[in-house]
C-alpha cells in the first residue's frame, strides 16, 4: 500500500500538542536584534499556536504527527 511522505521542512518547524494543535516559533528573532527592546525579544521566545486557517494544510504535510 502506498504511504504518504512527511514534509521535511514542516517537521522541523511545527510540533503537535496532545490536544492536536500545531505550535510554531515566532518570526523576527533571528537577526537585527540590537534595535529591538529586551521586552520584545523576550516575548518572541514563546511558541505560539498556528492559525486555524493553516490546520488543514499542516495535516496534509504532517500526516503521522
Amino acid at each position: 500500500m502506498p504511504k504518504q511522505k512527511t514534509h521535511s521542512s514542516s517537521k522541523k518547524r511545527y510540533r503537535k500538542t496532545g490536544t492536536g494543535k500545531f505550535m510554531r516559533a515566532q518570526a523576527f528573532k533571528k537577526h537585527i536584534l540590537t534595535k529591538k527592546t529586551a521586552k520584545r525579544k523576550r516575548q518572541l521566545r514563546r511558541i505560539i499556536e498556528v492559525s486555524p486557517a493553516e490546520h488543514k494544510r499542516l495535516k496534509q504535510l504532517l500526516p503521522y504527527k
